[in-house]
């Protein structure tokens, strides 16, 4: 048997059909800019991290389809998912329902449609 990773999720990519609005949406949204590369001849806008946090991108490519019905990822949202949840419809998205809290205190999550029509999640672990 091998050892548990220290992180299971490594590297994520959420699906966009116009690249340039789905990368404004993401900065807009979550207050941050997005680090603009090509892959090949695919556009990818990467989510600032720091090693070894996990890190992901927009990614724009023709063998990929924006979905509200696939695996969903929960990204960080600072300074927590109510102020987040704020921006996204005056950035082009949905919000789907208020800030939920989780037991335990795990904190707060909360969900919205992006401007691709993603259903994404967001993590905080404090409230407004």
């Amino acid at each position: 048997m091998s050892e548990a990773a220290s992180h299971i999720v490594s590297w994520f990519e959420i699906p966009s059909t116009d690249f340039e609005r789905a990368a404004r949406f993401y900065e807009t949204v979550l207050g941050t800019a997005l680090r603009r590369e090509n892959f090949g001849d695919q556009p990818i806008g990467i989510f600032q991290y720091t090693e070894p946090a996990t890190g992901g991108c927009i990614v724009h490519s023709p063998t990929v389809k924006p979905s509200a019905d696939g695996v969903v990822v929960y990204l960080n949202a600072q300074p927590n998912v109510d102020a987040v949840l704020a921006r996204v419809e005056k950035a082009g998205g949905k919000v789907q329902g208020p800030a939920i809290e989780l037991p335990r205190n795990i904190g707060y999550i909360g969900f919205f449609i992006d401007t691709e029509g993603n259903r994404i999640g967001l993590h905080s672990p404090k409230h407004g």
